[in-house]
């Protein structure tokens, strides 16, 4: 008798226990009604009585969809009671996530059209305001959709997505286009030829060809030398001895430039060569000959050019590029 009972008091055990699942269920939705029944219909009273339309949409947005947000949390609380093995519990969470932010995707949406109507109602200067609306539409929506997918692809497909809209993203922020010579904060720099749907290629001044995955190329710092203007400036470092005359050293600089200037076609004929003296080193008065390139790579000619020819006429004129020098005084010699 007594076996009989111990038999009865393990199947109520045993049912009861296969039975929590949807005892939570129950109950977790019975409180959300509850939740919304008093204290939300509390907070949507107070709304009611205020001025401001805006909580008033967001309430309501909010108000179709609390029960949902109740039922899918007791689900998932529900279901983590329950081992139906490996890969399904991972697929079942996936499933309530991807209700929750669909939901929740469509509370956005409610929110963002209801404060802009209420926007456009106050500033009249905007006749209309349905092409914002469907831009806001397609951005939640697409956002929500994405952390969707996010959650189901594997590791492969979310680094081809990655790459996929880092391409979209480079090609219409537009930091970047094919035929641009652009250098990367890894070290990287040379000539733009592709931007593919996964990966950039950069081919560099050695003919060496880079490819970069476009999620790492959109998420890194880049320096565009041709994206607004391909000309830029070409600055040349010189040093001259301390005995030489300096307004002489400016004229036959700048005469050593004009040359340059007319003679390469590489050289931007809308800036003018010009000399600025810099400063006293220990050996030289150093200055700068600047010129404007018309794209970038010039630079290499123009010194190559100006290096040869300023290096024959200041031998003609007798103007001295000091080597470097570093006068020593020993201690006795100064005691002396």
């Amino acid at each position: 008798m007594q076996d009989i009972i111990n038999i009865i008091q393990g199947d109520k055990v045993t049912l009861t226990w296969n039975l929590m699942p949807l005892i939570i269920v129950v109950v977790g939705t019975f409180l959300g009604i509850l939740f919304k029944r008093y204290l939300f219909s509390k907070l949507k009273n107070l709304s009611d009585s205020s001025s401001w339309k805006g909580d008033d949409v967001v309430i309501n947005a909010i108000d179709s969809v609390i029960v949902f947000w109740f039922f899918l949390g007791s689900l998932s609380v529900a279901f983590n009671d329950i081992n139906f093995g490996d890969p399904y519990n991972g697929y079942i969470s996936k499933i309530i996530l991807s209700f929750l932010v669909m939901s929740m995707t469509i509370t956005a949406s409610r929110v963002s059209l209801g404060l802009l109507d209420v926007w456009s109602k106050n500033n009249k200067s905007l006749p209309s305001t349905g092409i914002f609306k469907g831009l806001i539409n397609a951005t939640i929506f697409s956002l929500g959709f994405l952390f969707v997918l996010q959650s189901f692809v594997s590791l492969a497909l979310k680094d081809t997505l990655s790459d996929l809209f880092g391409g979209i993203n480079i090609i219409l922020s537009k930091t970047m286009k094919e035929g641009d010579y652009v250098e990367l904060s890894n070290g990287y720099q040379g000539y733009v030829k592709n931007i593919g749907w996964r990966y950039t290629t950069i081919q560099e001044r050695a003919n060496n060809v880079i490819s970069i995955p476009n999620s790492v190329l959109s998420g890194s710092v880049s320096k565009n030398y041709t994206s607004m203007d391909a000309a830029f400036r070409v600055p040349i470092q010189i040093g001259v001895s301390y005995d030489s005359d300096l307004d002489h050293v400016e004229k036959v600089a700048l005469e050593v430039a004009g040359n340059i200037y007319d003679e390469l076609d590489c050289v931007s004929k809308d800036y003018k060569p010009t000399i600025r003296f810099r400063e006293f080193a220990g050996s030289s008065i150093n200055f700068f000959i600047y010129f404007q390139g018309k794209k970038f790579g010039d630079h290499n000619v123009i010194l190559n050019a100006f290096i040869k020819k300023i290096h024959k006429r200041f031998q003609q004129e007798s103007i001295e590029i000091p080597y470097p020098i570093r006068t020593v005084i020993h201690k006795n010699e100064a005691k002396n």
